[in-house]
């Protein structure tokens, strides 16, 4: 789990190391035990490494194999590695090394990039070719860990952090309206390739892009995913799905556990994350640390899950760290918080698991995190109602979008307003082939698109910034596609997650199953009152923003004559979408 940066030139100029010495600077929490970097004709490779498995001086990156004539800048962990090396070494391959970074390489030599095939785990890798002068960059599956890259006639430069690019240099940092449409409406999401910014991409998950020394490049998507349940399938019982869901959710939790440092875990006291708790204690023998995080209540809105995670820790005796943390400490986190943001998010827990990962990162440096499970096991809201949608498109968009296109144009100054982008995008992923029922078509497209620029995103960004790893076993490649053959009356049955619930029993106390569903708390930002609205209000009005003319100001005038009377439907505040898109741009003095 590390940052990795670059730089590849075609114009027969020399890279510009001082341009990736400042991508690594700005990427140093991401890893702080060390860093190199590595210069190959028209390229220059830099790594900061966060030390979790072979934590010598044999594995430093970027790692060179000079037989192989490959480099490697690697961020991400493969936990199939030990499998994979020695499959390789029964080929006849040779390791100076023993963690993951020289698996990837010695299955590149053998599979070339068919090689993502062969890994399980969460990735972003660059490999430079010294024979032929082509570099090839990947990313796992589900994007859970993220490559972002500026290119011209000149140049392709990548880092795992986009600001990062920024602090680089020479790149577009003007606004992508496209991008603005996206954030403004699709939740704050903007699928890749498009980022806010006009000059900087982002690779998309399940992706390999091979880049010529002429600077051509290519990308194409090794994985995707089926629905629907398969012919031997089509006879399971309930029992059988449910036997099954534990089958597949043992192996992604205890290939997690693949480390040369203690891992723990985030315990919000829900399903999801008990769950992965009750799993753990099946393969471990020692004691398991748990960690909650918890805020003070703001009017009805309870700040903290403590009476359900204890249920867990009492069960399973974990050593368990409950952390409580006072609204006036989010305060100050904030600007951090944004300030590490490679995309701007909205969510108002951001800053809750910016302050969990920096008290976590006091005493672990790898844990495992519930992420996913809603997405995949079809625990939101919207999806009961779309098993009987006549109207797909129309039924997701008004459970799931912050805003319909009217709105966007109220909201917009009309130099940015173009067409309604966000919408015409779920349109044409509802109609790709592949899946026919409605419920379907949306739990795809969360999968594939929202998962991945929303909870993913968020959960990387805030665990790198307090140099800790987040492993997330319901993404596991496996447990996803898994997911996607149960049928969906399995899925959305007493309020969703039907069929992890049910095998949930098996493991976990029926309390933290049968109870109310919960949300990571941070009722200060949901709810924007006192400092918080004082934050807000500035954000959106001061002359920076006033000379950028985003927003119409009598839409903004309405938001803040009334804050918490504007909530999205997915219960976010619609001032703070607008602030944190302000404050985004100007602590990076973008856009």
């Amino acid at each position: 789990m590390c940052g990795i940066a670059g730089e590849m030139r075609f114009d027969a100029q020399a890279p510009d190391t001082a341009a990736v010495a400042r991508m690594m600077c700005q990427m140093v929490p991401r890893g702080p035990d060390g860093n190199g970097m590595v210069v190959r004709g028209p390229v220059a490779l830099g790594h900061q490494r966060l030390k979790i498995i072979d934590l010598s001086e044999a594995a430093q990156q970027p790692m060179v194999d000079s037989e192989n004539a490959l480099t490697i800048a690697f961020n991400g962990c493969i936990y199939n590695y030990p499998e994979l090396r020695e499959k390789l070494i029964g080929n006849g391959y040779h390791f100076f090394s023993h963690g993951d970074t020289e698996v990837i390489l010695k299955a590149y030599k053998e599979w070339g990039a068919d090689c993502v095939q062969h890994l399980n785990g969460m990735f972003a890798f660059s490999i430079y070719e010294r024979d032929t002068g082509r570099l090839i960059m990947a990313r796992d599956r589900v994007g859970i860990k993220p490559l972002y890259y500026t290119k011209d006639a000149k140049r392709l430069r990548w880092c795992s952090s986009l600001p990062g690019l920024v602090q680089a240099g020479d790149v577009d940092t003007s606004l992508d309206p496209v991008a603005l449409n996206y954030y403004m409406s699709f939740h704050s999401i903007v699928p890749p390739e498009r980022t806010i910014l006009n000059g900087i991409k982002k690779l998309p998950p399940a992706t390999v892009a091979v880049v010529e020394p002429d600077g051509t490049m290519t990308q194409s998507t090794y994985w995707t995913l089926e629905y629907g349940a398969t012919e031997e399938q089509q006879s399971w019982t309930k029992d059988q799905w449910e036997d099954a869901t534990l089958d597949v959710m043992r192996r992604a939790v205890k290939r997690r556990l693949v480390a040369d440092v203690p891992v723990g875990v985030l315990l919000s006291g829900g399903l999801d994350s008990s769950l992965i708790v009750g799993l753990l204690a099946e393969h471990e023998s020692q004691q398991i640390n748990t960690f909650s995080i918890g805020f003070e209540t703001v009017g009805d809105e309870v700040g903290d899950e403590f009476k359900y995670s204890d249920i867990i820790v009492d069960r399973f005796q974990t050593s368990h760290h409950k952390l409580h943390i006072d609204s006036q400490k989010a305060l100050p986190a904030l600007k951090d918080c944004i300030g590490q943001m490679s995309e701007p998010m909205v969510s108002h827990d951001n800053v809750g698991f910016y302050l969990l990962s920096q008290k976590v990162a006091q005493h672990v440096k790898v844990v495992q995190s519930g992420q996913g499970a809603d997405e995949i096991f079809g625990g939101y809201h919207w999806y009961p109602p779309m098993m009987t949608a006549t109207d797909p498109l129309e039924s997701y968009s008004k459970a799931f979008f912050d805003r319909d296109f009217p709105d966007y144009q109220q909201l917009m100054q009309s130099k940015w307003v173009q067409e309604d982008y966000a919408r015409d995008f779920v349109k044409a992923h509802f109609s790709m082939p592949g899946t026919e029922a409605p419920i379907d078509k949306a739990m795809r497209l969360d999968a594939l698109v929202m998962l991945v620029d929303d909870p993913v995103k968020r959960v990387d960004n805030n665990t790198m910034a307090a140099s800790l790893e987040a492993r997330v076993p319901f993404l596991d490649h496996e447990v996803v596609e898994f997911a996607a053959r149960v049928p969906p009356e399995l899925k959305i049955q007493n309020g969703g997650k039907y069929i992890l619930q049910e095998a949930g029993r098996k493991v976990i106390p029926h309390e933290v199953i049968d109870r109310p569903k919960g949300y990571f708390p941070v009722p200060a930002l949901k709810y924007l009152r006192g400092p918080f609205l004082d934050l807000a209000r500035d954000a959106v009005l001061n002359d920076t923003a006033k000379q950028r003319g985003l927003f119409q100001s009598a839409y903004v005038e309405k938001l803040l004559a009334d804050p918490e009377k504007h909530i999205t439907p997915l219960r976010g505040s619609k001032l703070w979408q607008l602030a944190l898109l302000e404050l985004w741009l100007q602590t990076h003095g973008v856009g």
